[in-house]
């Protein structure tokens, strides 16, 4: 069974993707996060004001994505190089994704890559307000990654809000369970995990 989660940025991807991880740890889940496919820095796209924007599709090395997780799910063991923003890329750790019944797929472009698409048994799709949103990324931006308010600003902006409304919010409708990750957080999540066990028991992955 292949798990997806959508969402924007800052929206808990991560989180979600960890608690679910941690409900089915039993079944030893692969947990293939589409981050670890973002092209070399000089590969990313330049805006009209000369500022790298990530938040593309074309940002991600589809290709070599789409095949990594076909592997994956045939059975094969795949090595990935975890990605680290900032950190140059030969210092990237290789990491090794084994194969398991359950798979759980994160990402932005999740809808988008409709080779991605295709093979998702069980999607779901992280609301949350678009203050938190941005709230959360102010943090993790400032604190992580050394971004000025200014420059975290003008991505959300310019970058992040145009991804989510033209590569995202279009495919909302399409996904099995709607998270709302927000004081509704925990009462969804138990509801999202009676669905999830209901499916794995219809694919009999059940040990």
């Amino acid at each position: 069974m292949i798990i997806g989660i959508c969402g924007g940025s800052g929206s808990g991807k991560t989180t979600l993707l960890n608690r679910i991880s941690e409900t089915y740890e039993h079944l030893q889940p692969s947990v293939f996060s589409m981050d670890n496919y973002y092209f070399p820095l000089g590969n990313q796209m330049i805006d009209e004001n000369g500022k790298v924007n990530f938040d593309l599709p074309s940002a991600l090395d589809e290709r070599k994505l789409v095949d990594d997780l076909y592997r994956l799910i045939s059975g094969e063991h795949i090595h990935v190089k975890e990605y680290h923003f900032n950190a140059p890329p030969d210092l990237d750790t290789t990491i090794i994704i084994r194969p398991s019944q359950l798979i759980i797929v994160e990402g932005l472009f999740l809808f988008h890559y409709e080779m991605v698409r295709a093979v998702i048994d069980f999607s779901i799709f992280i609301s949350v307000h678009p203050e938190t949103q941005l709230d959360r990324r102010l943090l993790r931006d400032q604190t992580t990654r050394g971004y000025t308010k200014e420059n975290i600003m003008y991505q959300w902006e310019h970058h992040v809000m145009p991804c989510y409304k033209n590569y995202l919010l279009p495919y909302a409708s399409f996904a099995d369970f709607r998270f709302r990750n927000d004081e509704h957080a925990n009462k969804d999540f138990t509801e999202l995990v009676q669905l999830i066990d209901k499916r794995l028991e219809q694919v009999d992955v059940t040990s």
